[in-house]
């Protein structure tokens, strides 16, 4: 597994492949978490950080798509953390696409199994918006489920908006999440549509850390998903998402 993981490793900053495709496709989803794990290792190693964590694949229709039962997770890295952001450049990514997300700030360590609601949003400092970045490129044909897993999901970065609001003013469910290109709509979708809200996200999130004796440290960000499809960017655009009771948070992508 330790060449499928430097594989993936040098995927993400040389923008080439070099691993062997049939040997991905033979791992199961535990041996992709363990690729995960290592390519997260590999990235310490240079002096990046984890800071929280990604749920993936939480529509119903994505996860039929791939086979799935559950979603999946992944890390958040800095420095792919950014504030607010004037300019990006969509060239430096592969195919570069992005998510409306609900990014939570956690104020208290979490573990244990199907924790109630109250509990979990007493762990949640502020919610903010965000965008999530993505490298919409699969480098297996068809796309597979491990390879997304190894990939830690296709992120590649989170802006996050400069609102703080308190988890106490959202029902996580009726919120509105829209994408704008140029200020006109591409999509729209509700907060239930991530897993019945994105409180299930995290609580899944905290089961699945609580199955391996870990726990989800204050401090951390997650993001639990996106109600909507990918947004892919491959252009000049303003991009802006707006989320009900959240704000909005914007920037520009241009092309080199």
């Amino acid at each position: 597994m330790e060449k499928i993981a430097m594989a993936f490793y040098d995927s993400f900053y040389k923008k080439t492949w070099n691993g062997n495709d049939s040997l991905v496709k033979e791992l199961s989803i535990n041996q992709a978490y363990q690729v995960q794990d290592l390519v997260t290792a590999k990235r310490k190693e240079v002096g990046e950080q984890v800071v929280g964590f990604k749920v993936g694949c939480t529509s119903k229709a994505i996860r039929e798509q791939f086979g799935l039962s559950e979603p999946i997770k992944g890390n958040l890295f800095h420095p792919n953390i950014f504030d607010t952001k004037e300019e990006f450049d969509c060239g430096h990514y592969l195919n570069c696409a992005i998510e409306p997300e609900m990014v939570l700030k956690i104020s208290e360590d979490l573990q244990g199994k199907d924790l109630e609601d109250e509990q979990l949003i007493q762990a949640i400092e502020y919610v903010s918006p965000g965008i999530e970045i993505h490298e919409f490129n699969f480098w297996i044909k068809p796309p597979t489920i491990q390879e997304l897993i190894c990939s830690g999901g296709i992120h590649t970065g989170l802006i996050i908006g400069r609102q703080k609001i308190s988890p106490h003013n959202l029902n996580f469910l009726e919120e509105e999440f829209r994408v704008y290109k140029d200020n006109s709509l591409v999509t729209a979708g509700l907060a239930s549509e991530i897993m019945g809200g994105p409180l299930h996200s995290l609580r899944w999130l905290v089961n699945s850390l609580t199955e391996k004796d870990a726990s989800l440290m204050a401090g951390s960000y997650v993001i639990p998903g996106s109600p909507v499809e990918l947004v892919e960017i491959d252009q000049h655009v303003d991009l802006r998402v707006e989320i009900d009771k959240l704000g909005s948070v914007s920037t520009y992508f241009r092309s080199s």
